[in-house]
């Protein structure tokens, strides 16, 4: 099962934290999800593939990854204006 996971969206774990907290921000992807305990704000790195099994649901998404049609223009080469 692949889950599409980005930065700063919400999930809640199957397991409660001691501080009783059940909702984290995610704050890292890649082979290590890192999250963020919403409650006492406790970092935590933990493998995909652990992370994957620990979801129980994805609460609210974060913002979306900027589209290439809505992207910044890279500036031109002055040095290409004065030849």
């Amino acid at each position: 099962m692949y889950l599409d996971i980005q930065v700063d969206d919400i999930v809640h774990l199957r397991k409660q934290h001691p501080c009783g907290g059940w909702e984290w921000r995610v704050v890292r992807t890649g082979a290590d999800i890192g999250i963020v305990c919403l409650t006492c704000h406790r970092r935590l790195m933990m493998p995909r593939h652990k992370f994957r099994r620990a979801v129980k649901t994805i609460v609210q998404r974060g913002s979306p990854p900027p589209d290439s049609d809505n992207a910044l223009p890279l500036p031109e080469d002055s040095a290409s204006e004065n030849s």
